[in-house]
């Protein structure tokens, strides 16, 4: 085991200086403090992992000392031994109370001291053991939540996860009576490009778009991979107006790109934007309907544009 660091606290002179010697003899890291501010000014900053506390202090009750430690996130994982010579099971269902894990009278035998103390040690390997897991599974979830809901090309919202933000969106969009708008994006003549360059090139152009669409919107709007080629945007707290101008940045940038992939060349998309004033739109199903309309009608009109639905 690593050498242990432990914070002994005792007031007492003759005591404090034999149970220290006997500790560090016995391998152990010992900081030797005589009150209980020294405890607040130390345990935070060394990274004890057993404090031996004494419950009478000369400048506070050591109930207190151990009741603010365990409370504390950054010293709550310190093992604390209370050690009294009050032998009353009054004062040790206090202690405990207070956050102490164990318990120790004076005068204590130096064999069950370091008993305690190595059992305090194995207690807190197992609990740093067990928070570790814990974190990994944490971390591991969340990677897992994070593919859910993401497309693997793009890295955007996948259909499944834009659906949940949409229902939200329009719920709190009809309740509050606030704007929301979507726009549906399509590249232009795609499957052109999967033909002339191969999908692997279709993919990177997927991505490229894809990277100027989240760079064209704004934190708090909602960007997805519908499928294929198309993608959605949800912006709250927006007209089909104010949606207008982030449609047509995205539109110009898209047109101004230069795609490596296909040799230098360019393409185009087309949007279609609707809000929930838009006639007939009772849903958020009927909203990117709607805004799929207004692609289409973009589409029909010579595609490089971006069309509104009324």
């Amino acid at each position: 085991m690593v050498k242990a660091n432990i914070l002994f606290v005792e007031d007492s002179k003759t005591q404090g200086a034999k149970t220290k010697d006997f500790l560090e003899k016995s391998g152990y890291a010992v900081t030797w403090v005589m009150d209980g501010m020294s405890v607040f000014r130390l345990a935070k900053t060394r990274g004890f992992d057993v404090m031996l506390l004494d419950r009478v202090l000369p400048d506070m009750d050591g109930n207190k000392v151990c009741r603010w430690l365990k409370q504390n996130e950054d010293t709550k994982g310190i093992q604390i031994i209370m050690l009294t010579a009050m032998g009353a099971t009054t004062e040790k269902v206090e202690g405990l109370e207070a956050g102490a894990d164990d318990y120790l009278p004076k005068l204590y035998d130096e064999a069950e001291l370091n008993a305690r103390v190595y059992a305090a040690l194995r207690t807190k390997a197992l609990r740093d053991e067990l928070s570790k897991a814990n974190r990994e599974l944490k971390e591991l979830l969340a990677k897992v939540e994070a593919l859910s809901a993401t497309d693997p090309l793009t890295g955007l919202f996948n259909r499944r996860r834009f659906t949940e933000v949409l229902e939200s969106e329009y719920r709190k969009a009809s309740r509050y009576e606030t704007p929301l708008s979507c726009m549906m994006i399509d590249i232009d003549h795609f499957k052109a490009v999967n033909d002339t360059y191969g999908h692997a090139v279709g993919d990177t152009v997927i991505k490229d778009v894809a990277l100027i669409i989240q760079r064209g919107i704004r934190d708090i709007d909602t960007a997805c991979r519908w499928g294929g080629e198309e993608f959605v945007v949800l912006s709250p707290m927006t007209t089909k107006e104010h949606a207008m101008q982030p449609a047509l940045r995205i539109l110009t940038s898209v047109s101004g790109h230069v795609f490596s992939s296909m040799g230098d060349k360019k393409t185009t998309i087309s949007i279609g934007v609707a809000d929930l004033s838009c006639t007939g739109i009772d849903s958020a199903d009927k909203m990117v309907q709607t805004a799929d309309k207004a692609l289409y009608e973009a589409k029909e009109k010579g595609r490089n544009r971006v069309e509104t639905a009324m």
